[in-house]
Parts: structure tokens; C-alpha cells; sequence
């Protein structure tokens, strides 16, 4: 799933006063790391990740893009330390009905 600028604005907006639910620190980036970044996601949609101080990952596009297709949800952004996942909820989800709801509207809008 590719994201429009203002579809990746509208999910910071929504990911701003969420606080990180998973933290990288100076163990990296391993299974376990990817494991619980992917069953949160999956449970809450929309996530912050946070990399801690005494990390040696380098925060990168190329890093949340990794971390994106390994745990099947979408890099939204970074912003200092924290990065922002997404992943739409099937069952129509809280997030994922509002992020749908949004589209909707801009769509309306193109086409008038």
C-alpha cells in the first residue's frame, strides 16, 4: 500500500498523542523485536515504535521500510527517534474506518 502525502499527514495526525508501544534498544532489531511490532500492529493499526538511546540502529527510511514488509504493515513516517506504523484492520477497525472514511472524502473532492 502506497500513501499519499495527505494520507501520511492524516495518520500523524492520528498516531500524535499515541504513545510507543515498542522499544528498540541496544539488543537491535531482531526476531523478537519484528514479532512484536507485527502482533501490535495487527491489534491496534496504527503504532509507534521508539529507538532507544543506547541503540545502535540508525533511523532511516530504508529501516522502516524494512520493518514495514517484515511485519506486513505500511512505514507511515519518522519523526526524531520514533517511527509510525500502519496496518489496515479487515474487520474495519477503529483507525482503519476513519483512515477509509478520509480517503472517501478526498476522493470527493478530486472528482468534483
Amino acid at each position: 500500500m502506497n500513501l499519499s502525502s495527505k494520507e501520511r499527514a492524516f495518520l500523524k495526525k492520528l498516531a500524535h498523542d499515541l504513545e510507543p508501544v515498542v522499544r528498540i534498544g541496544k539488543g537491535g532489531i531482531d526476531d523478537d523485536v519484528i514479532e512484536s511490532i507485527a502482533s501490535v500492529v495487527k491489534k491496534r493499526e496504527l503504532i509507534k515504535v521508539k529507538i532507544l538511546q543506547n541503540s545502535s540502529v540508525e533511523l532511516e527510511r530504508e529501516l522502516g521500510n524494512e520493518i514495514a514488509a517484515k511485519t506486513d504493515s505500511v512505514y507511515v513516517d519518522s519523526i526524531g527517534k520514533v517511527l509510525i506504523f500502519f496496518k489496515a484492520d479487515n474487520k474495519k477497525g477503529k483507525i482503519t474506518k476513519e483512515f477509509n472514511d478520509f480517503k472517501r472524502k478526498g476522493k470527493k473532492v478530486e472528482n468534483e
